[in-house]
C-alpha cells in the first residue's frame, strides 16, 4: 500500500501518508493479497526544497471545488447527530481469511473514519474527508504527477493511473480508506488510513490485531518547509488511537532513505522500531504506541 510520507519538515517532521506512508509504485496491493504495498506514509522525494516529504503542486483550487467539499464534510460530520444509535447500513468487511460477510455498521473495519470528525491542530482545524473520485480526482491527480511525489508513490501520468488507484481502496472491504485532508476548510493533503494487520505489510513485521496504517502526501508547495507534516501526522495518529480503542499502535514504514519523512514521524511521536525489506524498497518501521503517546 502505498502512499508517502507526509510533508516531512526535517527541522520538525512531517507524511501517508502518514502520512505516513508507503511508495505507491513499491506497495503491495491492499486489495489484492498477491501484492506487497510499500507504504511509505509520506515519502516526499529528497530534492532540498522538499522539506516536507509529501509535498506536491501548489494548485489553486477554486472556490467552488473548496465550498462544496467543506459542504460534504459538514455534511458527514452531522449525519448522525440527534440519533442514539449508529445508522444500521451495513458495511462489507473481510478478515484475515479473506472470507466476505455483511457486517453491521458497528463492525466497521477502521470505525467509521467518515465520522472521526475534525481535530484542532497548532495549525489550524484538520477534517479527513473519505474520498469521492468524481470531485477529488483532479486535485489527487495533480499532486501525484509532482515529480517529489511521483517518485515514491509511482502514480504520475493520465489521471486513470491515480484514478485505479483510489478505485481498489474504494472497492475493497473498507480495510483501507483514502482522504482528503481539509485544513481550515481548504483541501492540502491526501491521506490513507489502513489496517496495517490486514495489509500484505503485516508479512514484514510482527503485526498486532488492530494496527492502524497512514499515509500522508502533502499537496501544496507552499505547505512545504513549515513542519506540517509532524503536527498532522502527531494529530491524526492521536485521533486514531482515540477513535479506535482496539487499536494499541499506529503504523507507518517511509523509505530508508527519506530523511526528512522519518524525521517527521519521530517529530509526530512514533519512534523508529526497525529496518524492513519490503517489495520496492527498505522501509523504516515507524510506530507510534498508545502507551507511550503522553511521553513523546
Amino acid at each position: 500500500m502505498p502512499p508517502t510520507d507526509a510533508s516531512a519538515n526535517a527541522g520538525t517532521a512531517p507524511v501517508t501518508d502518514a502520512g505516513t506512508a508507503a511508495s505507491p509504485g513499491a506497495r503491495e496491493s491492499r486489495t489484492a493479497p498477491a501484492t506487497v504495498a510499500s507504504a511509505d506514509s509520506a515519502d516526499s522525494a529528497d530534492s532540498a526544497d522538499s522539506a516536507d516529504s509529501e509535498d506536491t503542486l501548489d494548485m489553486p483550487l477554486t472556490d467552488e471545488l473548496v465550498a462544496l467539499i467543506a459542504e460534504d464534510a459538514g455534511a458527514e460530520g452531522e449525519r448522525d447527530q440527534g440519533s442514539g444509535t449508529a445508522a444500521a447500513s451495513a458495511s462489507p468487511a473481510v478478515g484475515a481469511t479473506a472470507v466476505a460477510s455483511d457486517l453491521s455498521i458497528a463492525d466497521d473495519l477502521l470505525d467509521h473514519v467518515a465520522d472521526w470528525g475534525p481535530i484542532g491542530t497548532p495549525v489550524g482545524v484538520l477534517h479527513l474527508v473519505p474520498v469521492r473520485i468524481e470531485r477529488d480526482l483532479p486535485i489527487i491527480g495533480r499532486w501525484m504527477n509532482d515529480p517529489a511525489v511521483a517518485a515514491f508513490w509511482g502514480l504520475a501520468g493520465p489521471e486513470n493511473a491515480t484514478e485505479e488507484h483510489l478505485r481498489s481502496h474504494l472497492a475493497s472491504d473498507g480495510r483501507s480508506v483514502p482522504c482528503l485532508g481539509l485544513l481550515e476548510g481548504t483541501p492540502m493533503s491526501y491521506w490513507e488510513i489502513y489496517r496495517a494487520d490486514l495489509d500484505p505489510l503485516a508479512r514484514h513485521y510482527p503485526a498486532r490485531p488492530h494496527d492502524t496504517g497512514v499515509h500522508l502526501l502533502i499537496g501544496a508547495v507552499g505547505d512545504r518547509g513549515r513542519g506540517l507534516g509532524g503536527i498532522l501526522l502527531r494529530a491524526v495518529a492521536d485521533l486514531a488511537l482515540d477513535k479506535r480503542p482496539a487499536c494499541a499502535r499506529i503504523i507507518a514504514e517511509p523509505d530508508i532513505r527519506n530523511t526528512p519523512s522519518v524525521a517527521a514521524f519521530l517529530d509526530a511521536g512514533f519512534r523508529f522500531s526497525a529496518e524492513i525489506e519490503l517489495p520496492a524498497k527498505r522501509a523504516a518501521l515507524m510506530v507510534r504506541d498508545r502507551s507511550l503517546r503522553q511521553l513523546l
